[in-house]
């Protein structure tokens, strides 16, 4: 069964519902039902094949290649603690635990990293599996593992490749997985030995899902097609500095060392141009089509541990010492993914019993099933988080084909080319040729539609000749070796913020914001990555053209370039996805598609509130943080939606509910449901049936008037148009761009943007309260119909749901197969830019489509007294105790406890098992 809901991570490498070839699939899924249900031995089948793949957790296992005994201790939860004597001994340890628990994830996963989905599941993967093999994620990580990391590195990736081949050696796919068993009905896949090279490009599929800004970039180019200039720039406002604190508040960059300093008190002159660059063919009809193409092409990649790029956030924040109740640091993470069974994140400890030159490493946290070391947590000196920095790290070139080649300043160059051959099972392998420019490999050509669009549509007239036709090529820095894999192994063993730095150097892709903490003291925050320089007048935020080299990259930023803080006056910093500097105060541009700084604004508000009311910050302070459900486009609206005066008693009945609401979005809150319902109506009836086809949910379809008419008589005559995107990629989807957005002519009652037509049952609206009544109305309509009409019953919680779906056989078929592999669902609280972030999108429902994936607040005073808490549990098995045991508890915001001394290790313990030689 192909990956279609939940990743190769065990989440989501597709959407439900869209991928095509599924007969294989739902073959399969009826032979497991007769197997269970109608043969004789069906049940001994199903009982005996479940218990076959469940680790050994006690008593003793001999592995081949162990120098010495491997001590692996389970908590009550099933999270793995290793203790070893070597570094060899202990990453081939990890990767044995992590295959007894999570194997068929980690093979899925490098399925989708190489592009051979179609291997385990058929035809109906073969589109990805082509663009996979374009983008070339393996055959980067190769090279990396060849020529880029440390041998180090490499003696660690290739003790976890023996420790997983370990765990293979001898079992067949039913004494792996349940999942093995069914595929085993519909051909002959076998699992394969793991390799270094698989666990490497497991960061270029992260790096895929964190790449940036490429989703907004697509957006604008295809909003060109219906709005205009000004109108694009009201629907992608300034980031608000002056309200919304960017990350980095203190230092500038220097001009005279080129360095970004701390204490540097004057600031450069910006760079980097404001505003949306363009290409000559930016209006055309063939870039417009190549776009919508490569939207679709995009959309049906498997995702890695978001959703396709969109939407994805996350928090992180530090407090020193001086503002905590224990006098040491503080710090919290909890990274916003989209929600996965079994969860993206896996736990686990990684001790040496004496750290030594021998074994290094004393570290615990969050990492991924596949790779070898911790990516998020702490070992006994320092801690660390993450969040997505948003730099933009991608561009699209719109490339002049001409034959065998494509146009370069004027003269035609050679494509760069390989084949691929795609095996398929049960059918016949299928071979592609992939091209690439200097620009990067032609995306284009994965999509006959845009390959044909690219010969016959019009251009602008400064634009090259047509010729063969046009195509998309990109750029993007993960497409270059790198050195992230050594990174995470320095980060782990780093014990103060010079050693931090130092590794932080080395993580190129994706660039992640890095805050840090020490037991002595100290908190910081770093920028690392791979960010590319432009030319001028080049800021990276739409497509460019490829036939003019003006337009190339000049080369990256280093790492004394990037902005960082080490132990800021103000005794904290907070990092939500926000602008990462004041733009003033930078001559790059990092980016033009910051988060608009909503939830680190608020997190740093509830920071200040406590420090300056004298109170001291406790990890359950920093806990409750994390949960706060405050909703801040609510707290600008709600005074508004309350002066409306509403005639319907029905619809003043549920405009009641906002009166002396606090605004916070909990799961059982009424004026919750109806303010983001009121909210959802705002967002159509402004924007969202203004927008473009191609960026509105699928099957909403209105008439609109045509756009480039040919005659004068066709002016008026309205055209059906349907939307063509998922209800969780659509736009408007409400997040904090919109916030802003609408606070910036909420004020201006007769704006353009609040015209909206009439309809048989409502009259047009020509201002901003006429469409606020007409929002209130439709919202306790809609909410009626979804809820019921007594609005004693409604709660926020009933409509804004959380669904895990097993990765594969929970995504489609019959009921009775998700009954048994899906869990849920559970009404949440929280929202859309809040800092509980249980996102939903606007455009497409309030289902919950994102959520924050694990939360964890490390205590440095004591480390023991650090908290923790996974989306669902350690295992990958299905009918494991293990499966979602932390689920309940994430929901209601609980943390559980994370022990890391010996002592605390030894005191939680619940299950041994010996790994000797």
């Amino acid at each position: 069964m192909p990956p279609t809901t939940t990743s190769s991570s065990g989440h989501k490498p597709g959407k439900s519902g869209r991928k095509k070839g599924r007969k294989a699939r739902l073959f399969v899924i009826v032979l497991v039902l007769a197997i269970i249900g109608g043969f004789a031995f069906g049940a001994y089948w199903s009982v005996s094949t479940v218990r076959a793949s469940f680790p050994q957790t006690k008593g003793s296992i001999s592995l081949q290649g162990l120098s010495g005994n491997v001590d692996v201790k389970r908590d009550g939860h099933g999270i793995p603690q290793i203790y070893a004597s070597s570094d060899e001994d202990l990453f081939m340890a990890q990767g044995y635990v992590q295959a007894q628990d999570r194997f068929y994830e980690m093979d899925v996963r490098r399925h989708m990293t190489s592009g051979r989905l179609s291997e385990m599941f058929g035809k109906g993967q073969l589109k990805n599996d082509e663009f996979l093999r374009t983008l070339g994620w393996d055959r980067v990580a190769k090279e990396e593992y060849d020529k880029t990391l440390s041998p180090a590195t490499k003696k660690y990736l290739q003790a976890y490749a023996r420790g997983v081949n370990d765990y293979l050696k001898g079992k067949d796919g039913a004494d792996i997985s349940l999942e093995y068993a069914a595929l085993g009905f519909e051909n002959d896949y076998t699992p394969q030995a793991w390799t270094p090279v698989d666990s490497v490009a497991w960061l270029k599929a992260m790096a895929w899902d964190l790449r940036g800004n490429m989703q907004d970039e697509i957006d604008r180019s295809l909003l060109t097609s219906r709005l205009g200039p000004q109108q694009i720039a009201d629907l992608y406002p300034e980031y608000p500095y002056s309200r919304n604190k960017p990350i980095v508040r203190e230092g500038a960059y220097d001009t005279a060392t080129g360095t970004y300093a701390q204490g540097a008190a004057a600031a450069s002159t910006q760079s980097g141009a404001s505003g949306a660059s363009g290409t000559p063919a930016a209006g055309s009809a063939a870039f417009q089509s190549q776009l919508e193409g490569l939207y679709r092409v995009l959309d049906d990649v498997p995702t890695a541990v978001g959703v396709n790029g969109n939407g994805i956030g996350s928090n992180s924040w530090v407090v020193a010492g001086a503002h905590t109740i224990t006098g040491k640091p503080l710090l919290a993470n909890d990274p916003h993914l989209s929600p996965s069974l079994p969860s993206v994140w896996y736990q686990m400890g990684l001790h040496c019993r004496s750290v030594s030159a021998k074994c290094q490493y004393d570290v615990a946290g969050y990492t991924f099933a596949g790779m070898p070391g911790v990516i998020i947590g702490h070992n006994g000196d320092i801690a660390w988080g993450m969040t997505n920095s948003g730099a933009d790290v991608t561009d699209l070139y719109l490339e002049k084909l001409s034959g065998d080649g494509y146009l370069d300043d004027g003269r035609t160059k050679p494509f760069t080319s390989r084949e691929e051959t795609i095996k398929v099972a049960g059918g016949a392998s299928k071979k592609i040729i992939v091209r690439e420019t200097d620009n990067g490999p032609l995306l284009s050509d994965r999509d006959d539609e845009l390959v044909k669009v690219g010969r016959k549509a019009t251009v602008d007239a400064s634009a090259p000749d047509r010729g063969d036709g046009y195509g998309i090529a990109l750029r993007w820095t993960a497409l270059d070796p790198g050195t992230a894999m050594d990174a995470v192994f320095l980060i782990d063993k780093a014990s103060n913020w010079t050693e931090f730095r130092a590794g932080a150097a080395s993580f190129d892709v994706p660039s992640q914001n890095l805050v840090y903490a020490d037991t002595a003291g100290n908190i910081g925050y770093q920028l690392p990555g791979r960010i590319p320089k432009r030319a001028a007048g080049d800021d990276g935020s739409l497509p460019v053209p490829g036939w003019e080299s003006k337009y190339r990259w000049t080369g990256y930023l280093k790492q004394a370039e990037l902005p960082f803080e080490f132990n800021p006056k103000r005794g904290y910093i907070v990092t939500a996805n926000q602008a990462v500097v004041d733009k003033a105060k930078y001559p790059y541009t990092l980016t033009t598609d910051w988060g608009y700084g909503t939830r680190s604004q608020r997190i740093a508000d509830l920071i200040t509130s406590k420090i300056k009311g004298g109170g001291k910050i406790s990890t359950d302070d920093m806990r409750q943080m994390q949960l706060d459900n405050s909703s801040e486009i609510a707290k600008l609206l709600v005074p508004k939606l309350l002066a409306i005066d509403v005639d319907d008693k029905y619809v003043r009945e549920a405009q009641k509910l906002l009166e002396g609401w606090d605004y916070t979005q909990d799961a059982d809150s009424a004026a919750a449901a109806y303010f983001n319902a009121v909210w959802r109506n705002i967002l159509k009836l402004a924007f969202g049936n203004k927008l473009p086809k191609e960026v509105r949910v699928k099957g909403q379809c209105l008439y609109v008037r045509p756009v480039n008419t040919t005659s004068p008589a066709d002016a008026d005559q309205p055209v059906l148009e349907c939307g063509q995107r998922d209800a969780d990629q659509a736009q408007p989807d409400g997040g904090d761009r919109w916030f802003e957005v609408v606070r910036k002519i909420v004020n201006d009652e007769n704006n353009d943007w609040w015209h909206a037509p009439g309809n048989r049952i409502e009259k047009a609206a020509t201002n901003r309260d006429q469409l606020f009544a007409r929002a209130l109305s439709d919202a306790r309509w809609e909410l009626t119909a979804k809820l019921g009409k007594d609005i004693d019953t409604w709660s926020w919680g009933r409509l804004h749901r959380l669904f895990l779906k097993n990765q594969t056989l929970g995504t489609e078929g019959p009921d009775f197969v998700q009954y048994i592999l899906n869990r849920g669902p559970w009404n949440l609280g929280g929202g859309e830019a809040t800092v509980n972030a249980t996102g939903w999108n606007a455009a497409g429902g309030y289902s919950v489509v994102w959520v924050p994936s694990m939360r964890m607040v490390v205590n440095l005073g004591d480390l023991d007294k650090s908290k923790w808490i996974n989306l669902t549990g350690a295992s990958g098995h299905a009918f494991s105790a293990h499966y979602t045991d932390q689920t309940g508890a994430w929901v209601k915001g609980e943390l559980l406890d994370w022990s890391f001394t010996d002592k605390a290790v030894d005191d939680s313990t619940s299950d041994t098992l010996l790994l000797k030689p």
